[in-house]
């Protein structure tokens, strides 16, 4: 599948899809969060839309310190999950960290995720844990 990105144009529309998303997390752990109050945090990061088939399908942003590119979020419409979308934006990720002169792209993933796999499979390996989440990297350079 032909994926392209582009800068987020609508932070709500974004931030609508990762509620969808992470809502059964976020009911499974006890989270009280509004989609108004994801559209506050991600103002400041860097946010991109996933583009396939002419329509936005999904989301990711990133933040960047000291040595390291942060993925914030990965979040994809459910049609187009297991569709090799998520691969080839975590390809996309590690090009615009290296473009940063990142050395490495970190996250952390909730333990329950599916996308866990996805992360392993990509190189990403499990660094630190606590009782919810694996906290993630994977080396650049």
């Amino acid at each position: 599948m032909n994926v392209s990105y582009l800068p987020t144009d609508d932070v709500a529309l974004s931030a609508e899809l990762t509620y969808q998303n992470m809502s059964p997390y976020y009911e499974k752990y006890g989270v009280e969060w509004q989609q108004q109050q994801i559209v506050e945090q991600v103002k400041s990061l860097d946010n991109w839309d996933i583009v396939a088939e002419g329509k936005v399908v999904g989301t990711f942003r990133l933040a960047f310190e000291a040595d390291s590119c942060y993925l914030r979020d990965l979040q994809i419409s459910s049609f187009y999950q297991n569709k090799g979308v998520g691969s080839a934006v975590l390809k996309e990720v590690e090009r615009l960290a290296l473009q940063s002169d990142s050395k490495k792209v970190k996250l952390k993933v909730f333990k329950v995720s599916p996308a866990f796999h996805l992360y392993q499979r990509s190189g990403f390996v499990v660094v630190k844990e606590d009782d919810r989440f694996f906290y993630m990297e994977k080396r650049l350079v």
